[in-house]
């Protein structure tokens, strides 16, 4: 392609609204254009980086057996009506309603779609397993979309569901999903991490993130240093830890005054104590009746945890003030110490296994104005109900081995789910077993996000000039650089253009009449794994090559590169960093 010819509008200067590097560069790097907020158009450029990432998507997923469909975007009320995620899903559903006033919804996910097709078509065990997907646009009705490609409104996604007659071949569809997704990802180029992760709206009983690491990534994971356990920090297990007997000499709790001081930081200003010292109480809704939390005062509830040591189906952060009028405590100054003779049934209280070792622990009193102090939750909590309730954080013992865990950020590009009969139960979808009796399917469903990892590669791959894509999914895979109109460069620059199209190489041609400090700055911003830069070396056979990822300049002669170059790109087409070692 020769660049005089491409739709190419790059900017010097980033949208006022593009708060992250990815947004920034595929606006400026002319890949992507605002419709709405969370709404984009794609340009030439972003059109043919996505397409090399469906290809590969499709192509490891025909690998592992799954068969591509197109199911519709607009989605009768009724079936989600008949899964219970009509009621269930919340604002991010967005209904409409056709002219005859009957309800559908635009697709965020196709459980119910797919769950509808498969039960009218497959009804014997002799027609299963089957894995069918889809590549297709979807829609979320964001409330605050932001980061471009990352959090939008609409995106395309890779959606797959599997069915099976029973949980050992429903297993056998996860694994053989799992190890697809770590071919699609390495294919990519990405630096990656498959995480143990919580089902959310999609529900089941297991489920893998699919983690690019990235400095800026919105999610927090956590990975052994010892043996391969990794997992997203709402998930990551923290066991229950045998602690020290218990100090006779600890004297008796003890209430003082600490008047005006509800916060952590202002407790233990008064108080002359450490956050690591506090029991920290963490108000919550659940089911729609009052509940509290504990952990330790430098420690982060997790909310996934809480609700599943409740038993919760709902839960929520509780207002100061519903909470004193629903339970005559007050906030700020709360503690799982209660008075004699107050009502318990009134309010849930669990406590992080964490809080069992801690002595000499200060707490809310429950009376305005007051926390105790020498609390040993060991000897003064007998009562109180533990359960794994905190965020995992580094340093902490690793669940599955003697390892400690370390923390990463990532995006999540990727995530694989057992379902096990969620939908299909709900839904009366069965087949014929081989006694001729009806049993429910056993699914899985698997989702790659393809427009977020145009982001993700970015957040991953840049610098401060712009984006260095991975070979696999750069918009073209080389530019030739011609810095001069005048023979012999000119020349030299079209004949390796030709060349390197004869060697197979995906090759923009930039013959723009512009500076030669434009092209350098275009070249960078958009990416390019390799830039041939043909300048006043060319009279003698030279030409300088530039490889975007790693910064390496070469000076080579001109006669083989092409061959030479085409020889190194395909074999970094499978996800490998390209060297100035592969030009040997």
């Amino acid at each position: 392609m020769r660049a005089s010819q491409l739709h190419l509008p790059t900017l010097r200067e980033a949208p006022k609204d593009a708060e992250t590097v990815s947004h920034q560069y595929l606006v400026r790097a002319g890949f992507i254009r605002r419709v709405a907020a969370g709404i984009y158009s794609f340009l030439p450029l972003g059109v043919r980086s996505m397409e090399k990432v469906k290809r590969i998507v499709r192509d490891e997923m025909d690998k592992a057996g799954a068969q591509e469909v197109f199911l519709p975007s607009m989605v009768p009320a009724e079936l989600w009506q008949e899964s219970g995620r009509w009621q269930q899903y919340g604002p991010e559903l967005l209904r409409v309603k056709d002219r005859k006033q009957a309800d559908y919804c635009i697709g965020p996910t196709h459980e119910e779609v797919i769950v509808d097709l498969v039960r009218k078509d497959v009804r014997s065990y002799k027609q299963l397993p089957i894995n069918l997907y889809q590549i297709q646009t979807k829609f979320r009705d964001e409330i605050r979309p932001r980061a471009g490609l990352m959090r939008g409104r609409e995106f395309i996604m890779k959606d797959a569901y599997s069915f099976d007659a029973d949980q050992a071949g429903a297993h056998k569809s996860y694994k053989r999903m799992y190890e697809a997704y770590n071919a699609i990802f390495t294919r990519l180029g990405l630096r990656f991490r498959p995480v143990e992760a919580d089902t959310g709206n999609i529900g089941g009983s297991m489920s893998h993130e699919f983690q690019v690491l990235a400095d800026s990534g919105e999610d927090a994971i956590v990975a052994c240093d010892h043996c391969d356990f990794a997992a997203n920090v709402e998930k990551a297990p923290i066991a229950d830890q045998a602690f020290a007997a218990l100090d006779a000499s600890v004297g008796a709790a003890r209430a003082v005054e600490t008047p005006g001081a509800k916060s952590i930081e202002q407790v233990c200003k008064v108080l002359n104590c450490k956050p690591e010292a506090m029991i920290k109480a963490i108000l919550y809704m659940v089911d729609d009746a009052p509940a509290v939390a504990f952990v330790r005062g430098d420690r982060e509830a997790n909310e996934i945890k809480v609700k599943q040591a409740l038993g919760a189906k709902a839960i929520f952060l509780a207002e100061a003030e519903w909470f004193a009028k629903a339970t005559g405590l007050p906030p700020g100054y709360l503690g799982p110490l209660l008075a004699a003779g107050y009502d318990a049934g009134k309010v849930r209280f669990v406590a992080d296994f964490e809080i069992k070792g801690m002595v000499h622990a200060v707490c809310g009193a429950n009376e305005k104005q007051q926390h105790l102090v020498d609390v040993v939750p060991a000897r003064d909590l007998a009562n109180l109900a533990y359960a794994d309730l905190r965020m995992a954080v580094a340093g902490d013992s690793c669940p599955r081995c003697s390892g400690k865990l370390q923390s990463f950020k990532g995006i999540e590009v990727g995530h694989v789910f057992y379902l096990g009969q969620k939908y299909s139960k709900a839904m009366s979808a069965t087949y014929l077993d081989e006694q001729g009796k009806e049993q429910v399917f056993e699914m899985g469903c698997y989702g790659i996000g393809i427009t977020r990892i145009l982001s993700a590669a970015i957040e991953q791959n840049h610098d401060g000039r712009g984006i260095r894509w991975p070979v696999a999914i750069a918009p073209w895979e080389c530019a030739v650089l011609g810095l001069g109109s005048e023979s012999p460069i000119s020349e030299t620059a079209a004949n390796l253009y030709r060349d390197l199209q004869s060697a197979g190489v995906e090759v923009v041609f930039d013959d723009r009449d512009e500076r030669p400090g434009i092209k350098f700055a275009d070249a960078d911003l958009i990416g390019y794994p390799v830039q041939v830069i043909v300048g006043k070396r060319a009279a003698e056979g030279i030409v300088e090559l530039k490889l975007r990822h790693t910064g390496e300049k070469l000076e080579l002669p001109v006669a083989g590169l092409a061959g030479r170059l085409g020889r190194a790109i395909a074999a970094a087409r499978a996800g490998a960093t390209l060297g100035s070692a592969d030009l040997n």
